[in-house]
């Protein structure tokens, strides 16, 4: 994989000095009370194991990541259930279930971490935190100014080195930070945007929810797209539903 790029004006680092954040050992006893408890989000791991989550890096990153500081205050009691959630300008925060799963999906049963990851929408920020503990490095590129500035304001706290936020349009993804091992999208269009797949690397895998052919009223499917050296092969997998991928800025 080549050199990590030079980053032009619009990259916002989340961070400017790195701070190691440790995982938790799955099983451990939780500490604490109320949202900031381990024990609230071991809980949410345990549902996650019973939904089928098996990879146990995706586990510790979910059990780490504290859901309830990427959602609107309002929300806080149920920023640990299975559900979206509303984060502004008619967006919205993935279901546990879903972020786990796509991430498992990315993984593909690996041991190690993946490389360099592409995630096309960054919402509030929560799935790149995430990912942080699941790549090397994350760029995330989300539309929306709105949201772009609300995700580096939630990300601040955890200084994560790793991860890189721009402010663009994500059906164009991010050429100057190609070849990437994984791409992952939160928004789904007709199509995979051809962008997407020329900045995937050969052997690298992209996992987005798409419209499925002739489906009424704009039904998606999650599409799991692996590139090889002789062209890209995909499946179609279960039902999701995210908000619509759309190009520009705003």
């Amino acid at each position: 994989m080549k050199k990590r790029p030079t980053f032009p004006a619009q990259l916002e680092s989340t961070v400017a000095k790195p701070r190691a954040v440790p995982l938790p050992l799955l099983g451990s006893v939780p500490q604490g009370l109320g949202m900031d408890s381990q024990a609230v989000r071991q809980r949410m791991v345990q549902k996650l194991q019973g939904q089928g989550i098996t990879d146990s890096a995706v586990l510790a990153a979910m059990g780490t990541v504290e859901r309830h500081r990427f959602v609107d205050s309002a929300l806080v009691n149920q920023a640990y259930e299975d559900t979206s959630l509303p984060i502004g300008l008619g967006q919205t925060i993935s279901k546990p279930g879903v972020v786990s799963r796509m991430a498992e999906l990315l993984r593909n049963g690996r041991q190690e971490k993946l490389g360099r990851v592409l995630e096309i929408g960054t919402g509030c920020g929560y799935q790149a935190a995430v990912l942080s503990f699941l790549a090397t490095e994350v760029y995330s590129i989300e539309r929306l100014r709105g949201l772009h500035d609300k995700a580096r304001e939630n990300l601040r706290h955890l200084r994560l080195p790793n991860v890189h936020l721009l402010f663009g349009d994500g059906r164009e993804g991010y050429a100057k930070g190609a070849p990437y091992a994984a791409i992952i999208a939160a928004a789904g269009g007709e199509a995979v945007p051809p962008a997407w797949i020329d900045q995937l690397a050969v052997g690298g895998r992209l996992v987005a929810p798409v419209v499925t052919s002739g489906a009424q009223g704009g039904s998606q499917a999650l599409l799991v797209l692996d590139k090889t050296a002789q062209g890209v092969r995909s499946s179609l997998l279960e039902a999701v539903h995210f908000v619509p991928l759309k190009s520009g800025v705003a």
